[in-house]
């Protein structure tokens, strides 16, 4: 989870906390600042929309398989800078342990997921379905990650917590931390130093080539009109609704795939509590939601009674495009493929 999303949702407990459980959100008004931090019932044509909304559903892509090279061979030991300025010194990469979705995604990629004994529990991707999960609720438990005799960890800056991977350094086992990603850009530093961590550079070049390539090719041809995507972040048994805005992740994901942020053209700060207000304000053309948060409101149907989407184009039409929890904002080797889906989810609109 984000250090922003995660100062969001403490915000909105708070702001929530007189109702527990509450599956509507709260009247609540203006943003919570970073530090502090749908079926319609017609079609764009007046036509009826069927089963449109259903037909547009099948946007979860946990089964995308992840590009994976040769399996290289690391040349160690090598003593890298951590994000969090220690220097870590790594002398053997046989047992690889990562500790976020993203990284456990570009280890794989890298060749190396015979490696991995265990993951993240944001690592959704088939893959290392059956390793161990050291997580619990984003938090690292160190007992847990000792168990598997990691011969080095990796995570980045928002692993936590501190205590968690004070113990395992304590234990002697190497802890390099890599830089967060909240942009397309940020990928590229992140896979370059996962590869340089490990000994592998040069499949660190390769893999940042080809990812690279992917995420131009899905956003090389411009929509016109281009829509407007409003990222909605649900979880609605905690009475938590949130509207994306800028630096939220999904931003950079949607204007790749050539669309138009609903929460960034309203000036919007990453994570803001959602209300009917700002949804009819932001008018978006298609809704983006994570498979938990569309599950945690009850499905479309749950989702087209949540206040302020039914009178938005995209809840009137069913415009809705879900994608998994675990692959949304991993920012890892996986995400050239979600930008693609959601360029050609943004075409079919474009195109009705």
């Amino acid at each position: 989870m984000t250090r922003l999303l995660a100062a969001a949702l403490v915000a909105i407990g708070l702001l929530t906390a007189c109702a527990p459980g509450a599956t509507e959100p709260a009247p609540v008004g203006g943003e919570v600042q970073p530090a502090a931090v749908a079926a319609g019932d017609v079609d764009r044509d007046g036509s009826e929309p069927a089963e449109r909304a259903s037909d547009r559903l099948p946007v979860a892509m946990v089964d995308e398989p992840l590009p994976v090279l040769p399996e290289p061979t690391p040349t160690l030991p090598v003593t890298v800078t951590s994000a969090d300025g220690a220097t870590v010194e790594v002398a053997d990469a046989s047992r690889i342990l990562p500790l976020s979705g993203g990284v456990a995604e570009v280890v794989y990629s890298l060749g190396l997921g015979e490696s991995m004994v265990g993951r993240d529990e944001q690592a959704t991707f088939p893959e290392v379905a059956d390793l161990p999960v050291v997580t619990d609720a984003h938090s690292v438990s160190a007992e847990s990650v000792l168990s598997l005799h990691p011969t080095v960890v990796i995570g980045d800056t928002l692993t936590g917590p501190p205590e968690a991977l004070d113990a395992i350094r304590g234990a002697g086992v190497p802890v390099v931390l890599v830089p967060e990603a909240w942009t397309l850009d940020d990928i590229y530093p992140r896979i370059e130093a996962v590869a340089d961590a490990l000994g592998v550079a040069d499949a660190g070049a390769e893999l940042i080539d080809t990812t690279r390539q992917r995420v131009d090719a899905a956003a090389a041809q411009p929509l016109d009109p281009a829509p407007t995507v409003a990222f909605l972040y649900l979880r609605g048994t905690a009475g938590v609704y949130l509207l994306g805005g800028d630096g939220s992740g999904a931003d950079a994901l949607i204007e790749a795939a050539g669309g138009i942020d609903a929460g960034s053209a309203l000036g919007l700060a990453p994570f803001t509590p959602l209300t009917s207000e700002a949804l009819v304000s932001a008018a978006p053309d298609v809704l983006l939601v994570m498979t938990l948060g569309l599950e945690s409101v009850g499905g479309l149907d749950g989702l087209a009674e949540v206040p302020g989407i039914a009178q938005t184009p995209a809840g009137a039409n069913g415009d809705i495009v879900v994608v998994d929890d675990g692959l949304l904002l991993s920012f890892g080797a996986r995400t050239p493929a979600v930008v693609e889906h959601l360029a050609e989810q943004l075409r079919e609109w474009a195109t009705p």
